[in-house]
């Protein structure tokens, strides 16, 4: 019985301990449970308490790491050696950064030929980083005014043939980095069949490697001119808004917003971003006054005073109404732009289109306005592509647009040209297709335009009769109206210019009066809206050849045409 008791009690008391143990070990698990549950509210306490204060710096941090995420593609890109290559440079710094004057230390041979084959300094835009910064040139009030987030997207199209590689990949490494991304759709490349190697492989690896899917190249199996050019790149582009730009161009902060958000409130508008300069041998780039854009009446364009109701508005962020366009840069809405007729395809080379344009989408219901709050810096060549001929090309142009859009006014542009208006010797094409497109769109008068959109144009009237003033003893030799800050004419051989270019007009009193010059052996005086000959004796001993003071003028004159009567010239053609 004792042996049976003291077993009985032995187990009793490992029972006791075994069950004792299981509680201790329960209730320490329960315990630190209780402790991470613990942390897990004071955890979450204190992220509810931080995300209102983090919702706040929210946008800023965004911003940051965009910025960052930015700049470390920029250095892997270059790391890895995907401008290396090519020769080039990318990233912050270096030669040129901020716009600002930049030289090699020494000239070569091949910064002369380089000089020679793209009319800027390639060897040094090689040197220069594509990522470059540039100035802001943009006034004041640009940079304090908000868009709105619904803003189009717009394919930027460039247009090249032979340009230098580094100076197309800064164009396009400009736009990129100073666009929004979510406004920029895509980045069209047309090539106009390039004779250069390295335009084509190396161009496609690159930008296929750093840009895939955002930049597309279309390439022209034959030479379009820069005209048909656009076009092309027109069809290519899917953004309800499309900008056209030379492929030398490189694009200020902030370019993108005013643009769209103009054509968002009249899709009737090209908008033209104001021009600033890179200057072809430094690439300095360089701030333009506000300025329109004119013409002569040879058509060739040039910067203008902006008209004077934006002057006395005061406001130098405001549009500028503007008659025409340069025509190295313009944002439009693609479907209007197909709607009025795009670019005349009839146009060769280029030249004059930019003219054209203008004139009718004034003509046409549109407008067209230089935007100072939108700015690109574009290379001024000293040598154009294309052909060394480009004037013939410029002429043929300026006859086309004249006869479609100028109604009478179109002899002026003869006039500036010195050819007849019967017979010119220019085969312009067909303009039958053009001249439907003006009465389809119920277009108004180049009258209309001149008073409300190009007041400033000088016009003139009754002009007879127009052509050289020749020598009759110094055969090749002109009357030409020699320096613009003088008012003495000269003898210059005979190149058929505006300068050269004199006028017979019939004057009120029934006489005959010749427009424009002073000669040294005889004066042209002015006198209201005609001006009559006198043939006085010059103050020094007559030049032999010059007019000749008992002669009439007019046996002096050759290769005159006749106009009506009721046309209109300037004899300086401005």
């Amino acid at each position: 019985m004792a042996v049976a008791r003291k077993i009985k009690t032995l187990l009793t008391v490992n029972i006791l301990v075994f069950v004792g143990i299981i509680v201790f070990s329960v209730y320490c698990r329960l315990q630190d449970r209780s402790e991470g549950l613990v942390q897990t509210v004071r955890s979450t306490d204190r992220r509810v308490r931080s995300r209102h204060a983090k919702a706040g710096a929210l946008a800023d941090r965004e911003a940051i790491l965009e910025r960052l995420d930015h700049l470390e593609e920029v250095v892997y890109n270059q790391l890895n050696g995907l401008a290396k290559p090519i020769g080039l440079v990318e990233g912050p710094g270096g030669l040129g950064q901020g716009g600002m004057a930049a030289t090699l230390r020494e000239d070569s041979q091949e910064t002369e030929s380089k000089y020679e084959e793209y009319g800027y300094n390639a060897q040094l835009s090689d040197r220069i980083s594509l990522d470059r910064t540039i100035p802001d040139y943009r006034p004041k009030k640009c940079r304090q005014v908000t868009h709105t987030a619904d803003l189009p997207q717009i394919s930027v199209v460039f247009i090249f043939v032979n340009e230098a590689l580094s100076v197309i990949l800064r164009s396009v490494h400009s736009v990129v980095n100073r666009t929004p991304s979510r406004l920029l759709k895509e980045v069209i490349l047309v090539d106009d069949n390039s004779d250069s190697a390295e335009l084509k492989t190396s161009l496609d690896q690159y930008v296929n490697r750093r840009y895939p899917g955002l930049v597309k190249i279309v390439r022209n199996s034959r030479r379009e001119g820069l005209i048909r050019a656009r076009l092309q790149g027109w069809k290519a582009a899917t953004a309800p808004v499309v900008g056209f730009f030379d492929a030398h161009v490189e694009f200020g902060t902030g370019w993108a917003e005013p643009a769209l958000t103009r054509i968002q409130e009249d899709r009737r508008r090209i908008v033209l971003p104001a021009i600033d300069n890179i200057k072809y041998d430094t690439f300095e780039v360089q701030q333009y006054a506000s300025a329109a854009h004119g013409y002569n009446w040879g058509l060739w364009c040039m910067y203008i005073i902006p008209p004077q109701d934006w002057l006395d508005r005061g406001d130098e962020a405001a549009p500028i109404r503007t008659p025409a366009m340069i025509g190295c840069s313009f944002v439009v809405d693609r479907e209007y732009f197909g709607d009025i007729g795009l670019l005349d395809p009839g146009m060769e080379v280029y030249g004059g289109e930019n003219i054209e344009l203008g004139m009718r989408v004034w003509q046409c219901g549109g407008s067209m306005e230089v935007l100072p709050c939108s700015r690109v810096a574009h290379i001024e060549r000293s040598k154009k592509p294309y052909n060394n001929d480009i004037d013939y090309y410029a002429k043929r142009n300026a006859l086309r647009a004249a006869e479609v859009w100028m109604d009478s006014f179109k002899s002026h542009v003869y006039m500036a040209w010195n050819i007849p208006m019967t017979n010119p010797g220019v085969d312009f094409g067909d303009v039958s297709e053009r001249l439907a497109l003006r009465q389809r769109l119920k277009c108004r008068s180049f009258k209309w335009y001149l008073e409300n959109v190009y007041p400033e144009m000088r016009t003139y009237n009754d002009t007879l009769t127009y052509g050289e003033v020749r020598n009759s003893k110094a055969s090749g030799y002109c009357l030409d109206q020699g320096a613009e800050d003088d008012d003495h004419a000269i003898l210059y051989p005979c190149h058929g210019m505006s300068s050269q270019v004199r006028g017979a007009a019939a004057p009120h009193d029934g006489g005959r009066c010749v427009q424009e010059g002073r000669v040294a052996a005889g004066r042209v005086q002015a006198s209201g809206s005609a001006e009559t000959l006198r043939e006085t004796p010059a103050p020094d001993t007559p030049r032999p050849g010059l007019l000749e003071p008992n002669k009439p003028w007019a046996s002096h004159v050759t290769s005159l045409a006749s106009v009506s009567p009721s046309s209109r010239w300037d004899p300086k053609g401005t």
